[in-house]
């Protein structure tokens, strides 16, 4: 440990992360290049750190993942498996591993072997430099999933980003860096079924860039089909907020205001004689008053849903950190 006038500068101990699902096959060369960051080491903005754990979290794939895992925890102590009593999906993995490390910060990666842990010490460079909790690897290729998945994410991010809530989620990436402290809270009261990014937005707000290379996916099939791809995407927009059901709230007062306008309008002109057919003008009047008064009706309904939805996420009012000055983020290289 060295000194930085008073206060003494500590190394930064990271967590690895990684959801197994079907990594038989790829998980011993990224557990392979993650042991060569066990050492202490240095980044090029001087920041002393090591990898300190390396968490796999059992998501119960269809392969020999488990037998793996058990293979290099017992080679490497470095290494802790994590296993899960049945298949959850890869955030909620993701959220179990969090809660189970114990270091500085936190980094999540894929086991496909796409992200390339050479990229961890830039990140943590990032993190110290913004000062940010949060720092994803933002791929500057285009991902290796095919043009129509690719095209099919950016206009899924679109969507989200311009019309269903505020947030970045073009930045959104599994490849994260994410102080621990936010990180493990997060993971504590996260509900069911909500998106992870957005609930690590809820606590860090905006999350800083790296940006990294994506590497070529390993020689496994691909654990999402069309239909986990399009649950993913929808919880995603479940998570993001009460904003859809705000417009459907501000979409019935509309509908309702132009209905009693028109049933006024239709009023007026039965009394002028413009309207000559007897008793089609208080058919559309109730009609038109009736859906009024239904849709004003919902859209309050949808107001009051809406508030419990915020609820029922696990939303935080607020989170309680230490200091910044003695969070990891506060630990300055003598020269910097």
């Amino acid at each position: 440990m060295r000194v930085d006038g008073d206060r003494p500068l500590e190394i930064h101990t990271v967590a690895i992360v990684i959801p197994v699902y079907r990594g038989a096959r790829t998980l011993p060369d990224v557990v392979g290049e993650l042991l060569a960051q066990t050492e202490e080491s240095s980044t090029a903005r001087g920041h002393r750190y090591r990898i300190e754990e390396i968490v796999l979290v059992h998501d119960h794939g269809d392969d020999a993942s488990d037998a793996v895992m058990r293979d290099l925890a017992t080679a490497h102590p470095v290494v802790r498996p994590v296993w899960l009593s049945r298949n959850f999906g890869q955030h909620p993995a993701t959220l179990a591993g969090m809660t189970s490390t114990g270091s500085d910060w936190i980094v999540t990666m894929d086991e496909d072997g796409q992200h390339d842990p050479k990229y961890i010490p830039m990140m943590l460079d990032v993190a110290m430099d913004e000062q940010r909790p949060l720092v994803y690897g933002t791929p500057t290729n285009p991902p290796p999933h095919g043009p129509l998945r690719n095209a099919a994410s950016r206009a899924a991010k679109g969507i989200f980003v311009r019309v269903l809530a505020e947030g970045d989620a073009a930045a959104f990436s599994s490849f994260r860096l994410i102080m621990g402290e936010h990180g493990r809270s997060v993971a504590a009261y996260c509900g069911p079924g909500v998106y992870l990014d957005v609930a690590l937005e809820w606590i860090t707000g905006k999350a800083a860039r790296c940006p990294v290379l994506a590497r070529e996916e390993g020689d496994r099939p691909s654990g999402y089909s069309a239909r986990r791809l399009m649950s993913h995407f929808w919880r995603l927009v479940l998570t993001s907020g009460t904003r859809p059901l705000r417009f459907a709230s501000l979409l019935g007062l509309l509908m309702a205001t132009v209905g009693f306008v028109l049933a006024l309008v239709l009023l007026v002109g039965r009394l002028l004689d413009w309207v000559t057919v007897e008793g089609w003008t208080s058919v559309i009047v109730a009609v038109l008053v009736g859906t009024g008064v239904v849709l004003v009706t919902l859209g309050i309904i949808a107001e009051y849903v809406g508030s419990s939805v915020k609820m029922a996420m696990g939303r935080p009012l607020y989170l309680v950190t230490s200091d910044p000055a003695d969070s990891p983020l506060g630990r300055r290289p003598p020269d910097h």
